[in-house]
């Protein structure tokens, strides 16, 4: 249960594990914890591993990220911190880096404009970030002057581990924090990030330090107890839930559907997203290749005017998708085209719709892309998902449709028959035009592990 009623201070009692100085910033900035934080503090707080599950938008990366700052401001105000990295962030995807980066310096910025109203004084805090897409000269930068926070990736972190320079940098790490742990757990990417973590823990051990601890963050997962186990032997769960009121729909142009979609199906289908991306202020638009990317946003443009939608995916520059991350947090598109780029923890207040054009092929993946849309606390999200073949139409709908059921979609276009597979049953579709459901269930335990 969340704590209610303030302190004589004015402060929530979650906030008294904090430093005063975060504990006042964070009031300040964000009002009330919310659940993940309340639960999760004390136990980051007391050094031991653990596992945050709770929906997308809930403040559970804040919840992680709150402690690791309020470590470091405890003792930048006791005098210089050491010139070494201390707190190692790792995430799968590199858009999700730049992103934490950017929400970790402003914190930073506005503590120590607090500090310097209350006449503290504040050693420097300094983060990086390290990718394949970070420039030489930072790079070198790094290693002269180690980061305090270094955020950084999976397959990066193992490179900077094997090499003998860039190793020295993590001899007395404390706090290391996995971000979108499912997107990792069940594959060949787990398998490796579960040797790199062995290996840091081997090294810091080896240069007399303890066992650095590990605070793993996910959206949604099951099982949970062998997630955590993957993340630390001794990891402990914090579970919020996983259900999260949510607007689908899905959408089915009036033509037949057929094995390959005609160009007038295909323009039909821009016509209707050019539609609902006129309808809101930002939408995200998921498709399955980089090639359809780049189709579907020159097709959107053309529709709704030049600049405004621009396609993401892993084919293009570094400074071409910064400046497209950029201008997507700044509001100032109104529609995104990516494939998976973009799909995982990416902090954009205004996005409030998505997308989905064909089938993401996963429950998890499709409840993963949805949540990018009304991504703060509080807020609904709304997503759409368009077929435009027929041997998407039932992968789509089972997966816009998270009902735990496992029957045919609430299908959003015409009256008809199918057959679904999962149980061997036919039932027909209703006739709304644009029907949406509010889903609250989780299909988690669908998947071995799904988000």
């Amino acid at each position: 249960m969340i704590e209610s009623g303030r302190d004589a201070n004015g402060l929530w009692p979650a906030l008294d594990v904090l430093f005063p100085l975060v504990s006042a910033w964070f009031a300040a900035r964000y009002g009330e914890p919310t659940e993940p934080q309340i639960h999760g503090w004390p136990i980051i707080r007391a050094g031991r591993d653990v596992l945050i599950s709770a929906p997308t938008g809930s403040g559970k990366t804040l919840a992680a990220f709150t402690t690791a700052l309020d470590g470091l401001v405890r003792r930048a105000a006791a005098g210089p911190l050491p010139e070494r990295t201390l707190v190692v962030y790792v995430s799968p995807l590199k858009a999700l880096t730049n992103d934490i980066r950017k929400n970790l310096e402003t914190p930073l910025g506005e503590l120590l404009a607090l500090a310097g109203e209350r006449g503290m004084t504040l050693a420097p805090i300094r983060t990086a970030v390290r990718t394949g897409d970070t420039p030489a000269a930072d790079r070198a930068r790094m290693l002269r002057k180690a980061p305090h926070v270094l955020v950084t990736t999976p397959e990066s972190l193992y490179i900077m581990l094997t090499a003998e320079k860039s190793r020295a940098l993590f001899t007395h790490v404390e706090t290391i924090i996995v971000d979108e742990i499912h997107a990792m757990a069940a594959d060949k990417r787990g398998s490796h990030l579960a040797l790199t973590l062995a290996r840091l823990d081997d090294l810091v051990r080896r240069n007399g330090g303890p066992k650095p601890q590990r605070i793993g963050l996910s959206a949604t997962v099951r099982p949970l107890d062998a997630v955590a186990r993957f993340l630390s032997d001794t990891a402990e769960i914090v579970d919020v839930g996983s259900r999260r009121a949510m607007t689908l729909a899905v959408e089915v142009p009036d033509d037949e559907l057929g094995a390959v979609a005609s160009g007038e199906m295909w323009a039909a289908i821009y016509d209707r997203v050019a539609q609902l991306v006129s309808a809101h202020r930002t939408t995200l638009v998921f498709v399955g290749t980089r090639r359809m990317a780049e189709r579907a946003a020159f097709a959107l443009g053309t529709r709704l005017g030049e600049g405004v939608v621009l396609p993401h995916h892993g084919s293009l520059s570094r400074d071409i998708r910064l400046d497209t991350e950029h201008r997507l947090k700044a509001g100032s598109l109104r529609a995104v085209v990516a494939t998976a780029s973009l799909e995982l923890g990416i902090d954009i207040g205004s996005v409030d719709l998505v997308v989905q054009l064909g089938s993401p092929r996963s429950i998890g993946v499709a409840l993963q892309r949805v949540g990018r849309s009304g991504h703060w606390i509080g807020a609904k999200p709304e997503a759409a998902s368009s077929p435009p073949r027929a041997t998407n139409s039932s992968s789509a709908a089972h997966s816009c449709t998270p009902c735990a059921t496992a029957r045919w979609t609430r299908c959003a276009s015409r009256r008809r028959r199918s057959t679904c597979s999962r149980n061997n049953s036919s039932q027909r579709a209703p006739a709304t035009i644009g029907a949406s459901t509010n889903c609250t269930r989780s299909c988690a335990r669908r998947s071995p592990i799904v988000a």
